[in-house]
């Protein structure tokens, strides 16, 4: 786990001051070293958190042994042993310099060619340089676990981790403009979706992409598109339960390989107890596992200390004052770099902090509720595809809109007219703007969005498994897995997702969906596997998930943040939103209508953004 960063300067202006510049702004990514690359145009850069082989003859930039090709790369490859081998038996001639993964991803680029990342199982964000051809290739992981940005104008190419770096150029900050549409997909989501930065020119590198640059042209390919790969629809209970048992077993045993230190993340649900529980069924001593919880605020520690105790790890657990998660509301939002406003960053923030006093790699169980039919949005999708439904949707929400916040929520949700259905329940489901909200909101709204709401398959989805392609395809890598990889990574901790194991993502999208959801039972396939593991009644209770009682903290606590960020001259002064309409929304809040403390909160983080942003 690292951060990289590059340039491609035809305009002759950078030097390696700026790179390191651009390095050093994220020196919590990478703290064991740094190292450098330059030759003519080019410019690469590397900051290394040591995990696999933590000798100097690891470190990167690395260059290959023929002179040809340079790589900075971001991440870990799991099955690089699989693939050093395979080379090796092509090529016996070939010698290996040390026993990273860094040098088999890059001699696995030479010995399979520019197609190469479909031979790769992992999370990466690989940059290398042909010095003969003058090409830099660009690589992504197909599930976007490692992030990736870039900018691309008026001569000069650049990329980075992270956007912060980016903006340690100055020709890049002094040209950055705000992207509008992107602030009208925030409130309708609480993330920016890919391609889209706040900024107009600056650009998330897609997933599963690769791209050729020739100095000129940025040509960017897609080597796997997960639709497209699902040929079947698994229906026997008995198979897929053996297929899914054997390839979660691999896959944490890959994501375990480290000559350092590591654990888990386990807050007693689902996904983090079966990730807990097989890799405690692999190893050969107690593995570290790490939970929170707050005083006098329900969440799940106690269930995680009940699961570690009957898988004998070594528990970690830290019981905070809700003070001390209230005291990083304001100031977790320099972490992200734009626009974000998932607020269990929060507690993703103190356990990451927590356990990166005892290791240096983690693993958690990101990805279950996305495969394997978690949430409550995917419940609704089946509801809006009822026909009767979709009839009277316009009075039925008329009439709940006269009752209580709940049938209030329902009604909102029921309102729908537009074309993005699909982003539409996501965004009632967390009590975020719905399009019509934001059409009143903002100044001059032109509300549109390119997210992808429709997949062509072999297979034919439901409606539910049409929903989770959904937040596969930009919910998993644009808000959970950026929340994941920077809270972790402000404290030099690497964070490895082994239920996002692509194969493990394709055999869930090939699984009937009754094996998914079986009458109530959701992600049933899922949770039979951890009953192998685990006995059932350790989970038999509702579903609670890693948050915080915001909507309390924003009624008492941080309700100064309502009258800090969202007075009539601060929201007069951008220029974008029409006041009366948030007057409004905060006199609803304050006065009852409690379930909209998550379209206030997106504000406010908004607003702190653009406030922070023209004070530097």
């Amino acid at each position: 786990m690292c951060g990289i960063v590059g340039c491609w300067d035809n305009t002759k202006q950078l030097t390696l001051s700026t790179l390191k510049l651009m390095t050093d702004s994220m020196q919590h990514r990478g703290p064991d070293a740094e190292g450098f690359f330059h030759e003519d145009n080019i410019f690469l850069g590397h900051r290394r958190l040591s995990i696999i082989d933590l000798s100097n003859s690891a470190n990167q930039p690395m260059t290959s042994s023929c002179g040809r090709y340079t790589i900075v790369y971001n991440g870990e490859v799991y099955n690089f042993k699989t693939l050093k081998e395979t080379i090796s038996q092509q090529n016996p001639q070939y010698q290996w310099k040390t026993t990273s993964d860094t040098e088999v991803v890059l001699a696995a680029f030479i010995h399979y060619g520019y197609e190469f990342a479909k031979h790769l199982n992992g999370m990466f964000a690989i940059a290398i340089y042909d010095k003969c051809e003058k090409i830099l290739y660009l690589y992504r992981d197909r599930v976007g676990v490692k992030p990736l940005y870039y900018y691309h104008q008026d001569g000069l190419f650049a990329f980075a981790s992270e956007i912060k770096s980016l903006l340690q150029v100055t020709q890049i900050k002094d040209n950055l403009t705000i992207d509008k549409s992107a602030i009208e997909q925030y409130l309708h989501l609480g993330y920016i979706p890919h391609p889209q930065t706040i900024y107009n020119e600056i650009h998330k590198f897609p997933q599963s992409a690769m791209a050729r640059f020739d100095g000129n042209v940025l040509k960017i390919e897609s080597y796997w598109d997960l639709p497209r790969q699902i040929t079947e629809s698994i229906t026997d209970e008995t198979t897929a339960k053996k297929q899914l048992q054997l390839l979660l077993e691999d896959s944490i045993a890959g994501c375990m390989i480290s000559d350092v230190p590591f654990g888990t993340f386990l807050s007693g649900g689902i996904d983090s107890s079966i990730v807990t529980a097989v890799a405690q069924h692999l190893s050969l001593v107690p593995i570290n596992t790490f939970s929170i919880g707050f005083e006098d605020v329900h969440n799940e520690a106690q269930y995680a200390k009940s699961v570690a105790e009957h898988l004998h790890t070594s528990h970690h657990e830290l019981y905070l004052k809700e003070k001390d998660a209230i005291a990083l509301a304001e100031g977790f939002l320099s972490v992200y770099d734009e626009p974000y406003a998932d607020s269990s960053a929060i507690p993703s923030l103190l356990v990451s902090q927590m356990a990166a006093k005892d290791v240096k790699m983690v693993l958690s169980g990101d990805g279950g509720d996305e495969l394997f039919l978690g949430y409550g949005a995917y419940t609704w999708a089946k509801r809006m595809n009822n026909p009767i439904l979709h009839l009277l949707r316009k009075p039925m929400s008329y009439v709940l809109n006269r009752g209580n916040n709940r049938t209030k929520r329902v009604a909102a949700l029921l309102n729908y007219s537009g074309q993005y259905l699909k982003s539409h329940i996501f965004s009632q489901e967390q009590y975020l703007f719905s399009q019509e909200e934001i059409e009143h909101i903002m100044q001059n709204s032109t509300f549109s969005t390119n997210v992808r709401e429709n997949y062509a398959s072999d297979k034919q989805f439901s409606v539910e498994e049409q929903q989770a392609l959904f937040d596969f395809n930009y919910y998993l890598p644009d808000d959970l897995l950026v929340k994941v990889d920077r809270a972790a990574m402000k404290y030099a901790l690497e964070v490895r997702v082994p239920l996002l194991d692509h194969r493990i993502v394709e055999l869930a999208f090939s699984l009937d969906v009754n094996l998914k959801k079986k009458g109530d039972i959701s992600k049933y396939l899922l949770k039979e596997v951890l009953y192998d593991y685990l006995p059932q009644p350790l989970f038999d209770r509702p579903k609670w998930g890693f948050s915080i009682p915001l909507q309390r903290w924003l009624q008492k606590d941080l309700h100064y943040l309502i009258d800090k960020y969202l007075s009539e001259e601060i929201i007069e002064k951008l220029n974008l939103f029409n006041y009366n309409q948030i007057k409004l929304l905060i006199y609803r809040f304050d006065n009852g209508e409690t379930y909209l403390y998550n379209r206030i909160w997106v504000l406010i983080v908004f607003v702190k953004f653009m406030t922070e942003l023209y004070e530097n």
